[in-house]
């Protein structure tokens, strides 16, 4: 018999998980939903500090309660922060667990505390501080649960009609690391992925396909995937949906990262939808230029990628397919193609990406061959943040910035709300500076709610935006959908930017 224990993640305790035990038990299943020590349990010491060890010492209760009875498999389930105690009760009971769920978790390593995973940049670093300068002080004490407007900090909240009953959260619990041994190692495992808080398959396949290394060992371990379109907190927003997927997670079901063993080249290697003729290139630093025929000078257009993509991938960005092959296209339509790499190798780099990106910039309106006055910037995917700066304010020879299935505010797991990178807040200070927006039909959720909120604030404050848009494209359909619909649409973008550069006047 299946019997699942369920670990909710910060400020919350075992009543978020009513409805989604309600669904289990009618499907035949036994469930416990474990209270953690200040978040549903009350301390058994008052006055005692609470820790990661005491939530682990909560589990392990749990477990060895379950587990007296023969013929029963353990699930455990760790949701959120709850995937930490979880993975360091299930180190030392590893023999009695058939499998862990990771429900829109992260994965933690030994010797790293949960505070690490905690979205707010700003929070972490104060936490982080106040744990070097006060110690045991500040392991005693309490972390107050966000206020009403403040949950989309920790996560997404789509699916949310109220935030759900919250605790204060005790701070030793994120500040003390978490301890594992090999044990662990051994039991199965399953990914839960909120999509509409983080990337579901398909996104991460491309980040493995790029050489993320943590997401290739777990498409080399065949670890199986289930994805849920919600927030971070579907036990509130889709209860029985939960129920169905913990019960396939169970049974070991779910879709697989691949990595190696096949002759076909990975998405973003692919080749690019148009036909388009090779072209020489000229390589300075991290810039390549695609040259049109003619002395010139001629208008360019700068071709910025997206992330984050390890630093150790090969080939680099500015030399895929995606890449080439527009600036490759514009070249032979008479404007300078320029491809570039930069360090957005982490979600925390977007300062220095900017600043390779600005850098590259004027180097290429350096050249003599360029029309100093006369630049595109071509933005994709994770390289949308970037707009940011150009948005807030556009410099007179910058006539047209465009962006494909951009990502256009931060998303709910990034901890970047109070950034310069945020193309929604930038978007008022860009007058009427043109911006040509292709909009991949098959969006992940996540990335399509930042684009459906850039196109809110573009309309309120009168914006000049012209949207493409490719109805059964996915992102990166450049070189994953070469239908004709997507060519059309890839000859339209193109067309509207040169337009642009091309105009009399400034």
């Amino acid at each position: 018999m299946t019997v699942f224990v369920l670990v909710a993640g910060a400020f919350t305790g075992p009543h978020v998980w009513r409805d989604t035990v309600a669904r289990l038990t009618v499907e035949g299943t036994e469930v416990h939903t474990v209270a953690l020590t200040g978040l549903g349990k009350r301390p058994e010491v008052p006055g005692k500090a609470i820790d990661l060890e005491t939530h682990i010492a909560d589990v392990l209760a749990v477990i060895d309660s379950v587990r007296e009875q023969a013929g029963r498999e353990i699930v455990l389930v760790g949701h959120d922060y709850g995937i930490h105690p979880v993975l360091g009760a299930a180190d030392r009971r590893a023999e009695s667990i058939a499998r862990i769920v990771y429900l829109d978790a992260g994965m933690p390593r030994d010797g790293v505390p949960a505070l690490a995973a905690v979205p707010d940049r700003r929070l972490r670093k104060e936490l982080s501080e106040r744990a070097a300068g006060s110690g045991e002080r500040v392991a005693a004490g309490e972390l107050p649960p966000p206020a009403r407007d403040e949950w989309s900090l920790w996560g997404s909240t789509a699916g949310l009609s109220e935030a759900a009953l919250a605790a204060p959260q005790p701070l030793g619990t994120l500040l003390q690391p978490l301890r594992l041994t090999d044990a662990v190692a051994a039991v199965p495992v399953t990914g839960v992925l909120c999509t509409g808080n983080g990337p579901g398959m398909e996104m991460l396949q491309m980040m493995v396909d790029v050489g993320d290394p943590a997401l290739r060992a777990l498409a080399e371990a065949r670890v199986p995937f289930l994805e849920l379109p919600t927030g971070l907190w579907p036990m509130q927003s889709c209860p029985d949906m939960l129920a169905d997927v913990l019960i396939e997670a169970a049974s070991g079901g779910g879709r697989r990262l691949t990595f190696g063993g096949t002759d076909r080249p990975p998405a973003h290697l692919r080749p690019f939808l148009l036909d388009v003729p090779e072209r020489p290139r000229e390589r300075t630093g991290n810039t390549d230029l695609y040259l049109p025929d003619g002395p010139g000078p001629h208008p360019a257009v700068v071709f910025v990628h997206g992330g984050p993509v390890p630093a150790g991938a090969r080939p680099t960005p500015r030399d895929w397919p995606t890449l080439t092959g527009y600036a490759r296209h514009v070249a032979e339509l008479g404007v300078v193609g320029v491809t570039l790499d930069h360090r957005l190798h982490a979600v925390t780099d977007y300062e220095t990406a900017a600043a390779d990106l600005a850098y590259a910039v004027e180097r290429v309106r350096a050249d003599p061959r360029v029309d100093a006055g006369r630049i595109a910037l071509w933005f994709f995917s994770g390289g949308g943040p970037l707009t940011a700066d150009w948005l807030a304010a556009p410099p007179t020879w910058l006539h047209c910035v465009a962006a494909n299935y951009p990502i256009l505010s931060p998303l709910p797991g990034w901890g970047m709300v109070d950034t310069r990178f945020h193309p929604v807040r930038a978007l008022a200070h860009a007058g009427q500076l043109p911006v040509v927006l292709v909009r991949a039909g098959r969006e992940s959720g996540e990335i399509a709610a930042t684009v459906e909120e850039f196109l809110t604030e573009a309309r309120r404050c009168g914006a000049n935006v012209e949207i493409i848009d490719v109805p059964d494209g996915r992102h990166g359909f450049e070189t994953l959908d070469p239908t004709d619909e997507a060519r059309e649409a890839v000859h339209r973008a193109v067309g509207s930017v040169l337009a642009r550069l091309k105009a009399k006047g400034p």
